[in-house]
């Protein structure tokens, strides 16, 4: 089994890279050989991913997330990996993001890779390419704030304030099982697609 473990410092304040970081199928922006994530539930994922030649498909279950503090996932089933994710602040508009994974190499390519560090390397320039991702844009694709313990999602204090002015605990079930898979739940002040917890500035163009 492989250890790995990363880190970077971005300029944006740590909910905006923590709010990325939930945005699963946006990874191939800025991770090179994941080809795909589809987002199955709230915390199922699949992944397709092509790496130095290597294609490979796999299910991961997000275990826990603690918004703006740390998100940790496991496959379900081969290639077998894990890892976490964690969100320090460094200061209002600064956070430090430490991805640490254990994976077990398959074959030749992919145990000569882990010997001569392939695998450590590309974890970097993957870091790295989110760093001007997320600093380029100044703001997250989307955020999913719910928190999530042994697998099983939870609400938090944030989401139950704001859901406090929703007409009724069903009609916000309702709602939410309508939606798409850590999509936002808007308010009725902004437009869909605006998360709730963030500023109204528009987006700026990635390109």
């Amino acid at each position: 089994m492989a250890t790995l473990q990363e880190t970077i410092e971005v300029d944006v304040p740590v909910s905006t890279a923590y709010n990325q970081w939930t945005q699963f199928e946006s990874f191939p922006e800025f991770m090179r050989g994941v080809e795909s994530v589809e987002q199955i539930d709230e915390t199922s994922l699949h992944f397709r991913t092509d790496i130095a030649g290597v294609r490979r498909e796999y299910n991961a279950q997000i275990t826990e997330q603690l918004p703006d503090r740390r998100i940790a996932w496991v496959s379900t089933d081969k290639p077998r990996n894990s890892g976490e994710v964690y969100f320090e602040p460094l200061g209002p508009e600064q956070t430090r993001v430490t991805v640490a994974l254990e994976w077990e190499p398959e074959g030749l390519v992919e145990k000569a890779g882990s010997a001569v560090h392939a695998d450590s390397h590309q974890i970097s320039a993957d870091l790295k390419r989110f760093k001007q991702f997320i600093e380029e844009r100044g703001i997250e694709t989307g955020a999913w704030r719910s928190a999530v313990d042994g697998g099983e999602v939870e609400e938090t204090d944030e989401e139950a304030g704001f859901a406090s002015d929703a007409p009724a605990p069903h009609a916000r079930a309702d709602a939410r099982h309508a939606q798409s898979p850590h999509t936002p739940t808007p308010s009725p002040q902004r437009p869909a697609g605006v998360d709730p917890f963030i500023d109204d500035a528009e987006p700026s163009d990635p390109s």
